[in-house]
């Protein structure tokens, strides 16, 4: 008999269901989560100076006060096992074109936008899931958003793309990288 199991441990499903019971995924990991990001941004923009005590204390009150929130919590339980899944996609998608498109920088693009979209997804069907979204406003007015949506989009291309002042060509619209090339 092993040592996790003489422990009463018999197996990862059995730790995991433990530390389900415990409350870990519900509000310890959540906490953490919150904590994190607030502290990081608080430290990235040094609203406080270099005081990372103050950056602390406002982080923890901040994931205290998350963790409350029942919708939050689920929301968080619902959000990340759908992000796991976009990411599995995601990785099979890049895979499968790393695979059968040759080495050009032309469909760093492409990859971008179906990985925004891929995002866009789990994050509505995060939102759906939790009944953030599930309600009578959105049936009703749910395609008006996403057609609001489009001709934003669509706005925000030809703006993108106007002309030089004084007549000359036009330019394309073209989607830069996110990140510089090296």
């Amino acid at each position: 008999m092993s040592l996790l199991g003489y422990l009463g441990y018999y197996g990862i499903d059995a730790i995991l269901q433990q530390w389900a019971d415990m409350g870990v995924f519900e509000f310890a990991l959540p906490f953490m989560l919150v904590f994190a990001v607030v502290f990081g941004v608080l430290s990235t923009i040094k609203l406080f100076g270099e005081n990372k005590g103050i950056n602390a204390v406002i982080a923890m009150v901040a994931g205290l006060m998350a963790i409350t929130s029942e919708s939050l919590r689920s929301f968080f339980s619902t959000i990340f096992p759908y992000l796991g899944i976009g990411l599995l996609i995601f990785l099979v998608i890049l895979i499968l074109v790393g695979l059968v498109m040759p080495a050009e920088k032309g469909w760093f693009v492409a990859l971008t936008i179906i990985g925004l979209l891929i995002g866009l997804i789990v994050v509505f069907t995060s939102l759906t899931s939790s009944q953030w979204l599930s309600s009578y406003w959105w049936e009703q007015y749910g395609g008006l958003v996403i057609l609001a949506i489009v001709f934003g989009g669509m706005i925000a291309a030809i703006i993108a793309s106007r002309g030089k002042k004084g007549g000359g060509k036009s330019e394309p619209f073209q989607l830069i990288a996110w990140r510089p090339e090296e």
